[in-house]
């Protein structure tokens, strides 16, 4: 099968069997650990005003995102995996609006398949679309790191990359890449306490996957799913 990896938020995509789209640090992230919380579904907003005419409508559904990493004033929820951790969703439905994951995801629709996914979810992403895709040659499948230009996304593409080529790879190295990269810098800069370096921990940190998330559309709005394997 034929693996392209596309970095940014605005990819120019041919259609394919399978899309996957990361966000390690940080909408993904937050997505796998909201569904590990119990969290029904996510709804991806392209926009604020999206987000809040959906709150509007469903005003049991929660808001969580961010604008240039900061959280969104009259949003529910931030995009802290640490906020998602300790927050009670259980049985809730997260509209969600980030700059880059959500964007990307919203951008990478047209696929047979898509899936998001950071890197805690990772490899069982990766098996999820080898699983699916067989042994046929002639699937393509594009891997989406949403962050424009950091080291995070990308080495966490390249890993999903390696895992589903069966081709040698190490976790280890990938999550020491995303912690040293220029995106996780603020979390670490006690001049930018609005950044709390416990997120990269989450972020960092390869959970055993049971389930994948998968983009499935119910009307005109775009919903991930948790698929269970």
């Amino acid at each position: 099968m034929e693996i392209n990896i596309h970095q940014g938020n605005c990819p120019s995509l041919k259609h394919a069997q399978v899309n996957i789209v990361i966000d390690v640090i940080r909408a993904f992230t937050v997505a796998h650990y909201a569904f590990i919380h119990g969290a029904k579904e996510i709804w991806l907003a392209r926009t604020q005003n999206e987000a809040f005419l959906l709150k509007e409508n469903y005003p049991d559904h929660l808001l969580a995102g961010e604008v240039n990493g900061l959280p969104i004033e009259g949003f529910d929820l931030d995009n802290s995996p640490k906020t998602i951790v300790e927050s009670n969703i259980d049985g809730k439905t997260l509209i969600q609006k980030t700059t880059n994951g959500v964007t990307a995801a919203l951008n990478a629709l047209d696929a047979e398949i898509v899936l998001v996914t950071g890197f805690t979810n990772a490899k069982a992403t990766a098996e999820y679309a080898r699983e699916i895709c067989g042994p046929r040659q002639s699937l393509l499948i594009n891997v989406v790191a949403s962050h424009p230009s950091g080291d995070d996304d990308l080495a966490c593409a390249q890993y999903i990359s390696a895992l589903i080529n069966n081709e040698p790879c190490s976790a280890s190295l990938t999550a020491e890449r995303i912690r040293n990269s220029a995106a996780a810098e603020k979390f670490f800069d006690d001049a930018q306490p609005e950044f709390d370096k416990e997120d990269i921990g989450l972020c960092v940190k390869e959970l055993d996957g049971t389930f994948v998330m998968q983009i499935k559309s119910k009307g005109q709005t775009p919903i991930i799913e948790r698929v269970d394997m």
